[in-house]
């Protein structure tokens, strides 16, 4: 995914803008990610890619990133938002943060 891309594509939050603000501020959990943007608190579908991001860039990670086109995340999102259920990638990262 590249720095421009939303990773939050109910309110057009890009990849950039989230690394930034962990950069910038050093939240300890992801969750102020969503009290400053405002990303994660529309559809919900984007919290996990969030929770990845700040994980690492608060591990150092000189470039943060989420091995997934554009395409194919607003592809993913799309069947998440008709069926209410996430690829078993997502769930299972969701279950270890």
């Amino acid at each position: 995914m590249h720095d421009d891309d939303h990773v939050c594509l109910c309110f057009h939050v890009s990849k950039r803008k989230i690394v930034n603000f962990c950069k910038r501020e050093k939240p300890p959990a992801a969750s102020l990610i969503s009290q400053c943007l405002s990303a994660g608190t529309g559809c919900g579908w984007c919290i996990p890619f969030i929770k990845k991001l700040h994980e690492q860039t608060m591990a150092g990670v000189d470039h943060p990133d989420l091995p997934t086109s554009p395409e194919e995340y607003a592809k993913r999102r799309a069947r998440y938002l008709s069926t209410g259920e996430r690829p078993e990638e997502e769930s299972a990262a969701n279950e270890h943060e």
